[in-house]
C-alpha cells in the first residue's frame, strides 16, 4: 500500500477549544458539523433543507466513493453521487434548524468555509494546522476513543474499504 499522508487530528482539549471559539452562528454552522458528523467540507457546503431528516436526527449526504470518481460521476459514465446517512448531534441540529428554516442552501462555498475554520483555529490559539479535513480526522479519532465501532465509523465516513477506516485505529492509540 502506498504511503498516505495522515493529518494529525486535534486532541479532545483542542477540539473543545475550537468549538468554544466559535462565536458567530456562521462559524458554528461550519465547524460543528465537521467535528460532530465527520462531514467533508464539500458535503457540508452542498447541504440543503432536503438533506436533513429532522425526525430521524440525521443527514443524507451526497459524498464520493463506490463507482464514483471525482466530481461525483460514475467511472462508467452513468449515475449520481453515492448517498449516505450520517447521525446529527444535538448541537448541530440546534444550529441547522433556525438557519434552514429561512434558507434553502448553505451560506458559503468550500474556500470560504476553509478560511473560516482557519480563523476560528487562530482565535482558539491552536498551534497545529487546522483544516476541514483535520476536523474530519478529529471526529473519527474521538468517535473511536468514545467506544464507537470501526464498522460504524466506516459507514458514517462513507469509506468503501475497511482498510481506509482502520487508519484511525493507529491515531486513536497515539491520542488517548
Amino acid at each position: 500500500m502506498p504511503y498516505q499522508y495522515v493529518r494529525e487530528p486535534l486532541t479532545q482539549e483542542n477540539a473543545d477549544r475550537l468549538s468554544n471559539a466559535c462565536k458567530r452562528p456562521l462559524e458554528k454552522l461550519i465547524v460543528w458539523p465537521m467535528m460532530d458528523c465527520g462531514l467533508r467540507v464539500s458535503e457540508l457546503c452542498s447541504l440543503t433543507p432536503e438533506s436533513i431528516q429532522w425526525q430521524q436526527k440525521c443527514l443524507r449526504v451526497k459524498g464520493k466513493g463506490g463507482l464514483y470518481g471525482k466530481g461525483g460521476r460514475r467511472r462508467d459514465g452513468k449515475g449520481k453521487k453515492k448517498v449516505r446517512v450520517v447521525p446529527m448531534s444535538a448541537r448541530v441540529r440546534a444550529v441547522f434548524e433556525p438557519y434552514f428554516a429561512l434558507h434553502d442552501r448553505f451560506p458559503v462555498g468550500v474556500r470560504q468555509a476553509q478560511k473560516i475554520v482557519k480563523q476560528v483555529a487562530n482565535r482558539a490559539c491552536i498551534s497545529q494546522e487546522v483544516t476541514p479535513h483535520v476536523l474530519r480526522h478529529t471526529f473519527a479519532t474521538l468517535f473511536l476513543q468514545k467506544g464507537g465501532s470501526i464498522a460504524a465509523l466506516k459507514k458514517i465516513l462513507g469509506h468503501d474499504r475497511l482498510a481506509t477506516t482502520e487508519i484511525y485505529l493507529n491515531l486513536t492509540d497515539q491520542h488517548v
